[in-house]
């Protein structure tokens, strides 16, 4: 049992419940954020982490002005105890509606293309069939959180994405042209979330998504 799953019910009654159920309209309040930082007595996280939320009309063309403005930022975490109390409060990936997406990256990482940080990166992409989206996003966050992936500085950030027909999961890192790392962190993928052996995984950087405007289109396929 590693430290999530040891601390996952220790879970205080005094939490912020601003994060929970906002997904209906669309909209989440982003107010003014002070630095995070643990506690004491808490467990750190190797790196604090911002959650967002996104939704969108899939019939309006995307663009990254129209994604910026549907794309909001509902907290920070820097332990294992801020994670739990948070996560606790928010709505599970399955009972969201839409187009909508939730995204876990490392604090001052936008969950854009174009960030500093993703601009020469890529990410691993699997395509879950409906009902299967909360388990798989929770184990991809515990595995993030806890270094799992071993490649450094390299992962940027998760992401789930609610679409009318499948979900997909996804996997940001900084460097698509380093094979060795992309190799490791899909491996690693499979056993975190104990993939069969014949699932498809796709693979597609940031730079392909920026010429066709898309996440999930045109992508390369490995099994």
């Amino acid at each position: 049992m590693n430290q999530f799953e040891h601390l996952k019910d220790d879970d205080p009654e005094d939490q912020d419940e601003t994060v929970c159920n906002q997904e209906e309209d669309g909209s989440i309040n982003n107010n003014r954020r002070k630095t995070v930082s643990p506690a004491a007595g808490e467990h750190p996280l190797q790196y604090n982490y911002s959650l967002w939320y996104s939704r969108r009309t899939p019939s309006r063309p995307a663009n990254t002005q129209s994604y910026e403005q549907n794309i909001r930022q509902i907290g920070t975490v820097a332990s294992v105890e801020q994670f739990w109390k948070f996560y606790s409060h928010l709505m599970r990936p399955g009972d969201l509606t839409g187009h909508s997406d939730f995204h876990l990256f490392k604090e001052g990482i936008k969950p854009m293309w174009e960030d500093e940080a993703n601009k020469n990166g890529g990410k691993w992409i699997i395509r879950l069939r409906k009902g299967l989206a909360s388990r798989f996003w929770e184990n991809i966050i515990l595995a993030m959180l806890g270094e799992q992936f071993m490649v450094g500085e390299e992962i940027c950030g998760v992401v789930v994405s609610i679409r009318f027909q499948e979900d997909i999961l996804s996997i940001w890192n900084k460097t698509a042209s380093d094979q060795v790392t992309t190799s490791r962190i899909r491996d690693t993928l499979r056993r975190v979330l104990n993939l069969p052996p014949n699932t498809i995984m796709e693979y597609k950087t940031h730079n392909d998504s920026l010429k066709d405007n898309s996440s999930f289109r045109n992508t390369k396929i490995t099994l």
